[in-house]
């Protein structure tokens, strides 16, 4: 029987936890500027990146303890924590009047949300063999929407009583704190996703043997050497094996660096698309971000549905590979748009190329959650991903305070001879 309501549940819950990651790059900028933290426009982008790094560094340090937890007492346990998590301090971000708040209520959010390794760990265990490709496929492209309709949101919500006066008072709760209600959209649907907890079960205990061979084709055709099937259960004996596993490990390096550039660019965009023109920037509006952000999103979604079984199709090292190489041209015509398009050929082509960009960054970042989770056996697989999830979080946490420091070092030296620019910010992604 195919599995409508567990793909459903994992693809909700998975969609609530990745919408606050990146929900307030679009209006981060404003945001900041608001607080009165920084002494000069261009130095926005400095105080940003400590933002967007805070709940990265809050995940880094609980990660493998939540995959822990999930292993001894179950999945399901630590996604409620992490949805309570969710409704609480994503709604106190939206009420930050201060910048340490900001820092605060997403450093808590971040040490409290554990769910990702244990999401994983469900997802193969809850389907039966023949769809736990999907279910992985369908975590990674419920991520790359959210991330994709997480800013979409902050975009078109923020800042209601000025682009809504009709509906919203300058003396209401939302124009005394213009990104309350892109914070509370969220923290609302993930009280949804958390009463839908109410009618799943538990997995940690179902050891079938649907779910004890949790491969697919394309990886058992990567792996199928005598060596690989070996290390594929090396860890089950205990925590400290797990670093020897090397089919684990080397799908976490990739993994964590593929991660690093997508963040660091996710940061970078959504701060060089509301600079000034006169800053290299595209000179955006938050709900032009959203646009782009919103339109990306959507046809993310068509590509996940339509192309991607095709593309999957391609040995898993390979289409890493391809979305590596392709990314690099991409990410190198930025730079040049703000001097040689305007008006809708502009919006166009970043559209275009924000939706290439993402379509590469979840292509691949599928790849390595299938891959992770083949290398391990069920008794561990919350905490080989815990493992993933932390070291992900670090170079998370470090990649938008460096992009954030970085892109504001770079508004000041637009007149460069060497590199002028975001030429060097596009340069190092």
């Amino acid at each position: 029987m195919f599995p409508y309501k567990e793909l459903f549940l994992i693809w909700l819950v998975t969609l609530c936890y990745a919408l606050p990651l990146q929900m307030l790059f679009p209006f981060l900028y404003f945001m900041i500027r608001d607080l009165h933290v920084a002494k000069d426009e261009k130095d926005i982008g400095f105080y940003a990146g400590f933002v967007g790094a805070s709940f990265m560094a809050g995940r880094a340090l609980t990660s493998v303890i939540w995959g822990m937890v999930a292993d001894k007492h179950g999945r399901k346990q630590v996604i409620v924590i992490t949805l309570i998590a969710i409704v609480m301090f994503n709604t106190l971000f939206g009420l930050s009047s201060k910048y340490w708040m900001a820092i605060f209520t997403r450093a808590l959010l971040g040490l409290l949300s554990g769910m990702l390794g244990p999401i994983k760990a469900y997802a193969t265990e809850a389907c039966r063999k023949e769809y736990n490709h999907l279910a992985l496929a369908i975590i990674s492209s419920s991520r790359g929407i959210g991330l994709v309709v997480g800013p979409a949101i902050g975009g078109y919500l923020s800042q209601p009583a000025d682009k809504y006066p009709g509906i919203f008072s300058k003396k209401s709760i939302f124009g005394r704190f213009p990104y309350f209600l892109p914070s509370l959209s969220v923290s609302i649907l993930a009280f949804i996703a958390l009463i839908s907890c109410f009618w799943t079960t538990e997995t940690l205990h179902k050891h079938t043997g649907d779910v004890a061979d949790n491969s697919i084709e394309t990886v058992e055709d990567s792996l199928a050497s005598t060596d690989a099937q070996e290390t594929r259960h090396v860890g089950g004996s205990g925590f400290l094996q797990l670093f020897k596993n090397w089919p684990l490990m080397s799908a976490i390096i990739l993994y964590s660096i593929f991660s690093l550039e997508d963040v660091a660019y996710s940061e970078v965009f959504s701060l060089w698309a509301v600079s000034d023109r006169r800053y290299g920037g595209l000179g955006f509006s938050t709900t032009d971000v959203g646009n782009v952000l919103a339109i990306s999103g959507l046809f993310l979604m068509l590509y996940q549905i339509f192309i991607y079984p095709s593309v999957a199709k391609l040995a898993p090292i390979t289409l890493v590979r391809t979305t590596a190489i392709l990314t690099v041209p991409l990410l190198s015509t930025y730079a040049i748009l703000p001097a040689v398009l305007s008006g809708f050929p502009l919006h166009l082509v970043v559209n275009c190329a924000s939706f290439l960009k993402n379509a590469f960054a979840v292509s691949s970042i599928t790849v390595f959650n299938i891959l992770i989770n083949d290398a391990v056996t069920q008794d561990v697989r919350g905490q080989a991903n815990g493992i993933a999830v932390t070291i992900m979080s670090i170079v998370k946490a470090i990649a938008p305070a460096v992009a954030g420091i970085i892109f504001s070092w770079a508004q000041k030296r637009q007149k460069a001879s060497f590199l002028p620019g975001n030429i060097e910010v596009l340069l190092i992604l």
